[in-house]
């Protein structure tokens, strides 16, 4: 692809954008959230026309008008959000709309059945095509995914944020598959956000920038501080910037928390200033304790306390009242109302406040809005455009923005920088410093090893449902967390 130029409207989202991927080759697709990396990928797919530019497939140039013209080219794209319908079986959604009928115009089921055999044990997944979708994990969703593309016989497999929701064991077995189907002569463009995912990965990498193409490197041949300059357009100083403050008083107190089949005995404190961390392997239960903390699930037993004062938390409603705000990794559908505009999703929590005899004061919230527009440095052309229409990186600081609104004295962010490039990510730690400045007392739910070392004060790990070990800061190390995530002790 080269000298792409893509507009909606007035706004110029591709100015000379472009890619080159070689056969046999897993090119890496980088740059912060709204570089315009989807809208490439979409013309791509043709999902989008181009205004101008060129497409070349083995040296041809190529018109691609539909997502069938992409698809007769032997181009696939995996969406992060999984085109998978949970209540069919795998084979139906493997063949969906390309089903194999008989001389009869009948759909031939044993025949679909022995090729999604086939192409699924290629995958190493030896599981029954009947079987229904929702039955099986995200990261045997993601290969069946990829089984779907090996069926139109792709030669460039599109993946965007593929690991975001697998464990590591998943990441391990999508990284051996996907080199074993290059090494055969599949093509990949991987978009991932995760550092050490593209150097572990990826042969080369193209870096875009404000809708730009800026420039092609390979892997061999660059380093992790060169990627983030051509990305941001200028030198991170640090990856994870900290400060460091003598924490307070116990804000935070969890004692014995316990909800049979989720998590047991989980027991904790959190002190004004502190940031802690908490670590474990996916399903180890970390999520559901923060949730029975917010008063979104209700524990069974346990207490919790705030400002040494035993609370009971019934509902998020309650929780908030409390001054407890709650970031949830799942911002698309706990989040965000992805309908309503920026303004609107910004104000959502604390809309009462902005309330006079049920008189809703609109110039204040404008006001506010744009304050913390400003702040989080949100890129949007207007407070009334809808939050979905944002990039996840910009989407993930409303979120944030509209909990920072309420003044909350303990904070909870569930994977808060997942799927948000590195300026994003940079920007976010400091906004956490902040509050950490401010004497919020903070808690960090992430997958991400370097992101838990790099910002927390202490880390605790989670495994088969329980709190296992908190660790300072000083002590803590990737492989002592992985130790005790993986097998509860040392």
């Amino acid at each position: 692809m080269s000298k792409i130029n893509k507009s909606f409207g007035d706004v110029q989202v591709l100015n000379n954008a472009g890619i080159t991927v070689k056969e046999k080759e897993i090119h890496a697709l980088m740059g912060e959230n709204g570089a315009g990396k989807s809208t490439l990928m979409k013309i791509l797919t043709g999902v989008y026309s181009k205004d101008n530019g060129k497409i070349l497939i083995n040296g041809e140039e190529q018109e691609i008008s539909s997502i069938k013209d992409s698809e007769n080219k032997k181009i696939a794209f995996i969406h992060q959000e999984l085109n998978v319908l949970n209540e069919m079986s795998i084979v139906d959604n493997m063949f969906l709309g390309k089903e194999h009928k008989n001389k009869f115009g009948l759909i031939n089921k044993k025949s679909m059945i022995n090729l999604a055999k086939g192409k699924l044990q290629l995958l190493g997944l030896d599981i029954d095509p009947n079987t229904l979708v929702k039955d099986i994990s995200v990261g045997n969703q993601q290969l069946v995914e990829i089984a779907k593309a090996l069926l139109m016989d792709a030669e460039l497999i599109i993946m965007d944020e593929p690991t975001a929701a697998l464990t590591s064991k998943e990441i391990d077995l999508l990284f051996s598959i996907t080199r074993n189907l290059r090494d055969k002569g599949v093509s990949f463009i991987y978009i991932s956000h995760r550092m050490e995912e593209i150097f572990e990965l990826c042969d080369e990498i193209t870096i875009m920038r404000d809708g730009k193409f800026i420039g092609q490197k390979k892997i061999s041949e660059t380093s992790f501080d060169e990627i983030v300059s051509m990305m941001v357009g200028y030198d991170l100083d640090e990856r994870f910037p900290r400060i460091e403050r003598e924490p307070g008083e116990v804000s935070l107190s969890v004692q014995n928390l316990t909800k049979k089949g989720r998590f047991e005995n989980v027991n904790f404190d959190v002190r004004k200033g502190e940031i802690l961390g908490f670590s474990g392997l996916m399903g180890s239960g970390r999520t559901d304790v923060m949730h029975a903390i917010f008063g979104s699930t209700n524990a069974d037993s346990g207490k919790i306390s705030i400002d040494g004062k035993e609370v009971k938390i019934t509902s998020p409603i309650v929780a908030k009242k409390l001054g407890i705000g709650f970031i949830t990794e799942d911002r698309k559908n706990e989040g965000l109302v992805l309908d309503f505009s920026v303004r609107d999703n910004t104000v959502l929590p604390s809309l009462l406040s902005f309330t006079k005899k049920k008189l809703i004061k609109d110039g204040e919230i404008t006001k506010v809005v744009d304050e913390y527009i400003k702040k989080l440095n949100v890129r949007t052309a207007s407070q009334s455009i809808s939050v979905g229409k944002l990039s996840g990186g910009n989407q993930q600081k409303i979120v944030i923005a509209k909990w920072l609104i309420t003044k909350p004295k303990i904070l909870i962010l569930d994977e808060p920088t997942r799927g948000v490039d590195v300026g994003a990510k940079k920007e976010i730690y400091e906004i956490i410093n902040q509050l950490k400045q401010e004497g919020v007392a903070i808690i960090i739910v992430s997958s991400e090893l370097p992101e838990i070392l790099g910002i927390c004060d202490r880390v605790g790990v989670m495994h088969e449902k329980k709190l296992v070990k908190i660790i300072d800061r000083k002590e803590a190390t990737q492989e002592k967390i992985m130790e005790y995530a993986t097998v509860g002790g040392i």
